[in-house]
């Protein structure tokens, strides 16, 4: 065990943050092969062997960052709710506030994307990456699945407010309930790095912009492409670059090269993960009618489906997509040349080349469709509440809620996607925030539905066959 005490007192602006620390980060669990599907527990013993069982260890069982809040936080959060007392079943409201879901792996009875650490020799609660992707269908949680129902702006004001330390945000951290701002928090950290991740003594603006709304993508989604991020500007086998969330003011660059060898084998874990299957009943004499509508109108850029896939790693020009350009001007030049020259950027790349930078491109990326039923709503700002949706832009809602619980009866089996209800008016100015990000308006920054209207030259009867066929992927 490795402990190490610090106090830093990290501001800009007007923002004031104390976080101060000692912590932990090793572990002593064993990972079954069933637990790596969530249905074992950690038993201590002899060591994971697999790249991919250690992966699995890693990022389910091991702390990469210390904690932001002591456990009162999480005990009292309640209080800051505007309730007269706890709720009942206080797990289950916690989560339900937050759009958080039950981990399924021993995780101190928190749900996923909250890890026990230390502060001070004492037990502490801190984030770690599946707090954005770990999701929930139907009572079942998934490890690697977006979680499109997280308000992550409400779950680190009230922690904060409930640990009787109020902050503000130094940026919008979610516009829309279930999207975040994951491009901020990157410019946002790196701002505060030296090219070898010592900390700056001043922040750097490397152009910060939180009006993204970004929807997670799926994990399961990079074992088939070459590059990464909606822009497809980052070398899929890249393993730093799913270190970037370390950033907290706390980690120093010795703690970078300690954990890398933890993310190549995450990384092979994440390359490991496989889709859920569709779980209602699909007409198969609609969906094969839909594979060939999809081979003639989509496979162009999303690909072929079973034994013999193919995929293109396309990226879509802005003016040819059509959609929310927000998403790729949030990542610019000054942070691509900070991050070139940064630890990250110098990645090592085979015997010749070093260096794994970002890469400028002209769009988004037509992203691979396995399991797309499970990862609504859609487009990249998820602005889009269902496939049928997205396939008739015509009928795409203005403004739209959802009940932001993933139960069966939250579905919509037919039109594939969450049900919603549509919102004739703006969200009132009184509204309080938490219940203004449920309201999804497209007429905001960042959140344009418009775009992606391929599938308006379809037919009814083809439109429902492609969604058919889409069920099976």
């Amino acid at each position: 065990m490795r402990r190490r005490t610090a106090t830093l007192v990290w501001g800009i602006g007007t923002v004031t943050l104390l976080l101060s620390g000692v912590w932990a980060d090793d572990h002593s669990f064993t990972v079954t092969a069933d637990e790596r599907t969530g249905k074992g527990e950690g038993t201590g013993g002899s060591a994971v062997t697999s790249a991919v069982q250690r992966g699995y260890h890693a990022l389910t069982q091991r702390a990469f960052i210390p904690g932001f809040w002591t456990p009162r936080a999480v005990e009292r959060a309640w209080q800051v709710w505007g309730l007269a007392e706890k709720p009942t079943n206080y797990a289950a409201a916690f989560r339900e506030r937050y759009g958080l879901h039950p981990a399924p792996y021993p995780n101190d009875g928190l749900p996923m994307g909250l890890r026990t650490t230390q502060i001070f020799g004492r037990p502490a609660i801190g984030i770690d990456c599946l707090l954005c992707h770990g999701g929930s269908l139907f009572g079942t949680s998934y490890v690697g699945l977006g979680n499109q129902t997280l308000d992550i702006e409400a779950l680190f004001e009230e922690l904060f407010r409930a640990d009787g330390r109020p902050v503000r945000l130094p940026f919008t951290f979610c516009n829309a309930r279930g999207t975040n701002e994951a491009d901020a928090f990157g410019v946002y950290l790196l701002g505060w790095r030296n090219p070898d991740l010592s900390l700056r003594s001043d922040w750097q603006n490397l152009g910060l912009r939180d009006t993204s709304c970004a929807d997670v993508p799926a994990w399961w989604l990079m074992k088939k492409k070459q590059t990464l991020y909606y822009t497809g500007g980052m070398d899929r086998h890249s393993v730093r670059t799913l270190m970037q969330f370390m950033m907290h003011p706390l980690t120093t660059p010795q703690d970078f090269h300690r954990a890398e060898p933890a993310f190549r084998d995450i990384q092979q874990y994440l390359l490991s993960l496989e889709p859920p299957k569709y779980p209602f009943p699909i007409d198969r004499a609609k969906a094969r009618r839909g594979e060939a509508v999809f081979r003639q109108h989509c496979a162009r850029c999303h690909g072929t489906y079973g034994a013999e896939w193919t995929y293109p790693n396309k990226v879509i020009p802005l003016e040819e997509i059509g959609t929310d350009p927000s998403r790729h001007a949030a990542v610019g030049l000054a942070y691509g040349e900070a991050y070139a020259r940064s630890w990250f950027g110098q990645e090592p790349d085979g015997w010749l080349f070093r260096g794994k930078p970002l890469r400028w491109t002209d769009g988004y990326q037509a992203p691979p469709l396995d399991g797309i039923w499970a990862t609504a709503p859609y487009l990249h700002n998820g602005s889009v509440p269902t496939l049928y949706h997205l396939l008739k832009s015509s009928e795409r809602p203005r403004r739209f809620t959802r009940s932001f619980r993933t139960e069966r009866n939250d579905y919509d089996p037919i039109r594939v996607g969450w049900k919603f209800i549509e919102v004739t008016q703006p969200p009132s100015p009184d509204l309080p925030p938490i219940e203004r990000r449920k309201i999804y308006d497209t007429t905001l920054p960042g959140r344009s539905n418009a775009g992606h209207t391929y599938g308006d030259l379809l037919s009814e009867e083809q439109r429902w066959d492609l969604i058919e066929y889409l069920k099976t992927l």
